[in-house]
């Protein structure tokens, strides 16, 4: 029997200042203030129809039974999706209840991932994990359980994390003698770890990653992208010498760049961090930073190059080829499930999410098409030739065989869920050996194809042909909307009129860290990165007039 659980409203799950201001745990700038709270029986982030989520608990279809037929025939057809362009807030958290991507957790601003949502985590770490081991890099486990002591042994670190920490100071009914850190990252173990595995420069480089959970005790969250628990990979490694960790640190930021264009269609900029936005405890911070659809920031992912700021609070030391002790350099870095957040706001559309086809759970829907009982046989027999023909060739297909919607239905949850590519069979597709294909990101007519072959080979590569023009189209669609919403100022004046119109602005900076406190303050912008690829030329700094090396890009962000 389904159990409806009542569960926190959104306002109190998703809403409440914030205290924190650091990476990987990006800043969300602002609350849902637009949010339309759900009707009382709807179990997603937001308003939902039952047709948009099914299968419905026993309570919503008890519910619906003693509501009028006409409403609940409303409700069957309608799914609940706020236009992007009214309310971008409103419209995200639609779309993660609608396509079922992660529901509430009782805990207020922690979410479940649902099936559909995990598979796309899990298309992330496919990737990441066969790169991470390309490069030298061994998956292992730290404890989630940090004892206390180790966050203050790095000054810096302790001051950035302190706000967000979540402590355990009772276990087994009794009070603990040291209070537990519930792992918020993993520096300081791991420090704690390698000093005692690192004793000559023979044991270097050492080179580790962990899939893992971690915990930041965020007052403002929002699904995905800030939440007290997510999920990521965390990259650390030691090495000899201060070249070795930046070439590692620069080595990992280009392999997460690569990721975002050619496996998320998401055109990052990848560059190093200001001083002030700089990781607690690092030396440098590198980072790649996307434009979302309401064009605010994501930091997507970061490198950090740690110096021997870690290694000296640890006595984490090796003894060189000439027998002097040395403290290491080491390196961290992550991607978390902040980058699902990410896929959604650069290509979701008023119709519901849009996925690029390598990060698809399902690349194709087919869809059987039959009104007469005589015909439902060979359409299905069509239909399933069709799937096993794309299976073989590796595409990861669906047959949506069931009874109990309409196609018509069909064709809209699954466009609302994203799939690249709609495979239609009907009566007189099966009778001329061909079927009917659309593609989710162009939608209506303009994106139906009639009349393409049934026969495996024809088929197969068709449909791989249209998985690629589809991958680069999400790409340079999102690429134009970035370029066209990035303003070059000069000024300190032209900053602030490019940030308050919802642009990122780009502009020569050399002034000083309270200068970069005051464009925040004033304008609600940080600097989001020094980018590496930079503009020639003789440069002015836009706030001092004062010469300057590099030009850096302002946002507002998450």
């Amino acid at each position: 029997m389904a159990v409806a659980l009542r569960l926190p409203s959104l306002t109190s799950l998703f809403s409440s200042p914030s205290v924190s201001r650091r990476y990987p745990a990006v800043l969300l700038r602002q609350s849902l203030r637009h949010f339309r709270p759900p009707p009382p029986l709807a179990a997603g982030f937001s308003a939902q129809s039952a047709a948009s989520s099914p299968p419905e608990t026993e309570d919503q279809v008890n519910n619906q039974k003693s509501r009028p037929s006409q409403e609940r025939a409303n409700q069957d057809r309608d799914r609940v999706i706020t236009p992007r362009s009214q309310d971008f807030n409103a419209w995200y958290l639609d779309i993660i209840a609608n396509a079922e991507l992660a529901d509430y957790g009782p805990v207020r601003g922690t979410m479940v991932i649902r099936p559909y949502g995990y598979a796309i985590w899990e298309a992330i770490q496919d990737y990441l994990n066969v790169k991470f081991k390309e490069t030298g890099h061994s998956n292992m486990y730290f404890p989630q359980f940090i004892p206390y002591s180790f966050i203050e042994k790095e000054a810096s670190h302790v001051e950035g994390f302190s706000p967000e920490l979540a402590l355990v100071t009772i276990g087994g009914g009794k009070k603990l003698e040291e209070k537990l850190v519930v792992r918020p990252t993993s520096e300081t173990i791991v420090n704690h770890m390698f000093t005692q595995w690192i004793h000559s420069h023979r044991d270097l480089p050492l080179m580790v990653n962990q899939w893992a959970n971690v915990t930041r005790w965020e007052m403002r969250t929002k699904p995905f992208v800030r939440t007290l628990e997510f999920l990521w990979q965390e990259g650390h490694t030691a090495h000899a010498t201060p070249e070795e960790a930046e070439k590692e640190a620069m080595q990992m930021i280009e392999i997460y760049t690569k990721f975002a264009y050619e496996q998320a269609a998401i055109p990052v900029i990848p560059g190093r961090k200001s001083k002030v936005e700089t990781f607690a405890g690092a030396s440098k911070t590198y980072t790649i930073e996307a434009m979302m659809g309401d064009r605010k920031a994501l930091q997507a992912g970061t490198s950090h190059n740690l110096g021997q700021n870690f290694s000296r609070a640890f006595g984490t030391l090796f003894t060189d080829e000439n027998g002097q002790r040395q403290h290491v350099w080491q390196t961290s870095w992550a991607i978390s499930t902040r980058f699902v957040g990410g896929i959604i706001m650069t290509h979701g559309d008023d119709i519901g999410l849009t996925l690029p086809p390598k990060m698809a759970p399902i690349q194709v829907i087919i869809i059987p098409i039959w009104k007469k009982a005589d015909e439902k046989t060979a359409v299905l027999s069509a239909a399933l030739s069709v799937k096993e023909a794309l299976q073989k060739s590796g595409i990861k297909v669906k047959l949506d065989d069931s009874e109990q919607r309409t196609p018509g239905w069909k064709f809209n949850f699954w466009e609302m869920k994203g799939i690249p590519l709609r495979i239609e069979i009907g009566p007189r597709d099966v009778s001329s050996g061909s079927v009917v294909i659309s593609r989710r990101d162009v939608p209506g007519k303009q994106g139906k194809v009639f009349g393409i072959s049934m026969e495996p080979s024809i088929l197969e590569a068709y449909v791989k042909d249209k998985l690629d023009e589809i991958q680069l189209a999400l790409l340079g669609r999102a690429t134009a909307f970035r370029d066209s919403n990035i303003v070059d100022v000069s000024s300190y004046d032209e900053l602030k009129e490019a940030i308050s119109i919802g642009k990122w602005a780009r502009g020569p900076w050399s002034a000083s860290d309270v200068d970069e406190l005051r464009v925040k303050e004033e304008t609600g912008a940080t600097i989001r990165c020094f980018p590496f690829e930079q503009p020639e030329g003789i440069k002015t700094c836009l706030m001092t007039g004062n010469p300057a090396v590099e030009v850096a890009i302002f946002a507002k962000s998450y």
